[in-house]
């Protein structure tokens, strides 16, 4: 049902209006960021990582798809015959300072022993695949588990005894999922909104770091249920049940997540990732394009009405989670706030390149654009430069 999600939000009529057209014209403005440190809320008086612009770096990738074996078909857009590479030759540069880019061997060496969990949908994979990558420069990793169809795995670099485990769960919760990879459903999703999924949380004191996340899974339509219950549904037009709202929904889920990490015995350190926007003009899923080859210049585009909304509620859970907790929670608890810089990139997603060489039989041939997921190498693999810095900066 993702061809819909431009409906799929009644109450948020700018993302259908305004994404049909131009993105130039939709300007909603973004979410003021507040840092929250030592338990309080607080402008951050020191360099903010996740507030700047892209520039030109010459130097070029980590990584290329010619050196990483990880990386999987759909992201793979060189492999694919993706015809421009300029979209390589950019670096994240927060104003007042610079991120340093990912450095393999410091990062294994510091994570001796240790263990990381990815959590979330198929962005949290496209992100491990950059992790993974960049790390394979310094140790090759070996893949120890797979679930069917590759969405969960685990990955050992055997010399500093150190996993990166992916748990997909898109929703976070428990959930009967009816969509095939392609985004087409035979049913509406059956959301448990208070019943986290047993997939994340039974493995959750086995990991020494944890990054999670929500995704555009929830602007799909549902059904949700709470104590086993219908209580509703989101965009049902043809069912007689209540609308439940996004931002009810959406809150209600990080609030269990949050509560679940704050009150658990075991602690590590937790990076939630937040709101990832996409990038489709002229359509959605199965007819919206991305076919920009520059990043956005500030102002340009700050995103849709919902992307915002979405983030908003992310934000306000999170800071309410911290403010419950106090000092020893933000030692635990951290943000990894890649909207800016994510929603400035609308040249770095796989766009029709997510097949194979798309347009050698008929160059004007219609094919389905991907502009949410993102190419690998680059722009993503910012996401750990960002998190290496948040981990080990200091």
């Amino acid at each position: 049902m993702k061809a819909e999600r431009a409906s799929m939000v009644p109450t948020l009529k700018s993302r259908s209006s305004n994404r049909l057209g131009s993105p130039l014209t939709d300007s909603a403005a973004p979410v003021t960021e507040v840092v929250v440190e030592d338990g309080e809320a607080s402008q951050q008086d020191k360099c903010d990582l996740f507030t700047g612009e892209w520039i030109p770096n010459p130097s070029g990738p980590a990584y290329t798809n010619a050196s990483c074996r990880f990386i999987e078909s759909p992201q793979n857009c060189l492999k694919n015959g993706h015809p421009d590479t300029g979209y390589l030759f950019w670096r994240w540069k927060p104003h007042g300072c610079d991120v340093p880019t990912f450095n393999a061997e410091k990062f294994l060496n510091a994570m001796r022993n240790k263990s990381w969990a990815l959590i979330g949908d198929s962005i949290l994979r496209n992100h491990a695949q950059s992790l993974i990558c960049l790390l394979s420069k310094a140790e090759e990793a070996v893949e120890v588990y797979h679930a069917d169809q590759y969405k969960s795995r685990r990955w050992l670099f055997p010399s500093h005894n150190f996993t990166v485990s992916l748990i997909w769960t898109p929703f976070l919760i428990k959930a009967e999922i009816f969509e095939n990879d392609d985004g087409e459903s035979k049913s509406e999703n059956r959301l448990h909104i208070d019943t986290l999924d047993k997939k994340w949380t039974s493995q959750y004191n086995n990991f020494d770091y944890v990054v999670i996340s929500g995704g555009q899974w929830f602007l799909k339509t549902a059904i949700y249920m709470e104590n086993n219950t219908v209580i509703g549904c989101h965009y049902c037009p043809k069912l007689n049940m209540s609308e439940v709202s996004l931002e009810y929904a959406y809150g209600r889920i990080l609030n269990y997540v949050y509560n679940f990490v704050t009150t658990s015995g075991h602690k590590p350190v937790v990076i939630y990732r937040t709101w990832t926007p996409d990038h489709f003009e002229y359509g959605e899923w199965f007819s919206g394009v991305c076919n920009r080859t520059v990043p956005y210049k500030m102002g340009e585009f700050n995103g849709s009405n919902v992307d915002h909304v979405m983030r908003k509620i992310e934000l306000e859970e999170f800071r309410r989670a911290v403010a419950a907790e106090g000092s020893e929670t933000v030692a635990h608890l951290k943000l990894l706030d890649t909207y800016q810089l994510s929603w400035l990139r609308p040249d770095a997603h796989p766009g029709p390149y997510r097949k194979f060489h798309p347009f050698d039989k008929d160059k004007n041939a219609k094919v389905q654009n991907d502009c949410l997921h993102w190419g690998l190498p680059r722009a993503i693999d910012t996401w750990n430069d960002l998190i290496m810095e948040l981990i080990l900066g200091e």
